[in-house]
């Protein structure tokens, strides 16, 4: 469903990354996302489509993220260049498009931008009430729903107006006078109700690395708006990129996007479950104290921290705590990184070039391409192999005991110790010395330690 649902937008992603790559013509014509007039006269005659056709392809895919944008040029996205081995890249895809639902579909020229940031606020909780409806639902239903939410988010502002009303003819002095039956109550759907209400945004399932309308508090009260014309256009907008169908009176999750909901609240789950307690820390932080956990620990810690954040700013993260001068950090960016798995592999192939991050990423990639761990290795040069075995020693002496460090000699690619001295020396790896004083003080063999200390001292020395 996901890749009949974006097959045009594929379609068009591909011909912009032939025709409007680099060298290629320009995307646009003032540099921005929108395809000048020329462009789109070309790409409908290059792909028998209407220009109109060829524009709402074009956002489709920059939505999905199957094409990138930079100035006058486009290339794309990992998601196109993973579309064909890679299903969990087109779902991907397509739950990007879903989460950018109200950039998708234009909204209501007539309304106020912050009573439309709150219908888009409220969705989410609407989505959930369908998905846990397992069928169609009554869009009056659906209304009610959305008016407490808004009722919720206009409380939580305080916009609510609790000053005195005035009082009905004929009611008593200093009582209430009574709401009438059938008055919308201003509080949250009670428990039971068969309601499921997030406590935020971000856990109702809104991607905070999609941009969506945001109603600010400072801004003035927000009129009384008519909520069923705007639940009629989210539910359009939602139809429209395939989450759910809409008609007759009421709505109904579609297959995919009743999978997108649960995806949703199961991140919700693993960011919830935080087990070292580092979800809200930076990257660096994070990795630091996953230093101390057991490989099955940290790899969950890793994934509620992922949970909570924008898949590109979290790999971007990563990759900065690994050029650090701490190599376990080194060690553990990467780590991190093979959870993330597909869609760090543009960030992962950039840091090639980085002598101090090389063979990381050549593991990871190797790895992400199907190798088995154990043979990954394979895949280095002697040179790279000798500057990871110092590096991961660094590690190993900064944080980890001296019998560790001996051990770590069995894991050397020479044969034998004076063959790893020199090969050591020539890599010129910047902890050389270190590693090589602490690997002396730890090894117990006095011959053998002399000739690393040997070794560390003509380092020193430049000899």
């Amino acid at each position: 469903m996901a890749r009949s649902g974006l097959a045009a937008a594929a379609r068009v992603a591909r011909w912009a990354d032939t025709a409007l790559g680099p060298g290629g013509d320009s995307a646009t014509a003032d540099g921005k996302a929108t395809l000048s007039d020329a462009t789109a006269e070309r790409a409908a005659l290059a792909l028998g489509l209407t220009p109109a056709q060829v524009r709402a392809d074009w956002d489709t895919a920059r939505l999905a993220g199957l094409i990138e944008v930079h100035g006058d040029s486009a290339r794309p996205g990992w998601r196109l260049r993973a579309w064909n081995r890679d299903d969990s890249a087109v779902l991907r895809g397509w739950v990007a498009l879903c989460d950018a639902w109200s950039l998708a579909y234009p909204e209501p020229e007539e309304y106020e931008a912050a009573a439309v940031a709150e219908v888009v606020t409220a969705m989410p909780q609407v989505l959930s009430f369908l998905q846990l409806s397992a069928g169609p639902v009554p869009v009056p239903q659906l209304l009610d729903l959305l008016e407490q939410r808004v009722t919720e988010l206009r409380t939580e502002r305080c916009e609510v107006d609790y000053a005195p009303h005035s009082e009905a003819p004929g009611s008593d002095a200093g009582h209430p006078a009574t709401p009438e039956a059938g008055a919308p109550e201003q509080h949250a759907a009670a428990p039971g109700n068969g309601t499921a209400t997030p406590a935020s945004e971000s856990e109702a399932g809104l991607r905070p690395d999609v941009p969506v309308q945001r109603a600010r508090p400072a801004e003035p009260p927000v009129t009384d708006a008519p909520l069923d014309a705007l639940l009629d256009w989210a539910l359009r907008a939602l139809a429209s990129v395939g989450a759910l169908t809409y008609g007759d009176g009421q709505a109904t999750l579609t297959p995919l996007g009743s999978w997108a909901v649960w995806v949703k609240l199961e991140q919700i789950c693993v960011a919830a479950q935080s087990p070292a307690g580092n979800i809200e820390q930076g990257a660096e932080d994070m990795l630091r104290g996953c230093g101390r956990l057991r490989p099955n620990a940290a790899r969950a810690e890793y994934r509620a921290w992922l949970a909570a954040r924008p898949v590109g700013s979290a790999v971007t993260e990563l990759i900065n705590a690994a050029r650090g001068e701490d190599a376990l950090l080194r060690g553990l960016a990467f780590e991190a990184l093979r959870v993330v798995g597909a869609p760090a592999e543009p960030e992962v192939r950039t840091v090639l070039d980085e002598p101090t991050l090389r063979p990381y990423a050549l593991l990871w990639l190797a790895e992400h391409d199907g190798a088995d761990p154990e043979d990954a290795h394979e895949i280095l040069t002697r040179e790279e192999a000798t500057w990871l075995w110092v590096d991961t020693a660094a590690a190993v002496a900064d944080h980890g005991e001296a019998p560790l460090l001996v051990r770590h000699l069995e894991s050397a690619v020479q044969p034998t110790v004076p063959a790893l001295l020199t090969e050591v020396r020539a890599v010129g790896h910047p902890r050389t010395v270190q590693v090589l004083v602490a690997l002396a003080a730890a090894h117990p063999d006095p011959a053998l330690a002399k000739a690393v200390r040997r070794a560390a001292f003509q380092v020193h020395t430049g000899g």
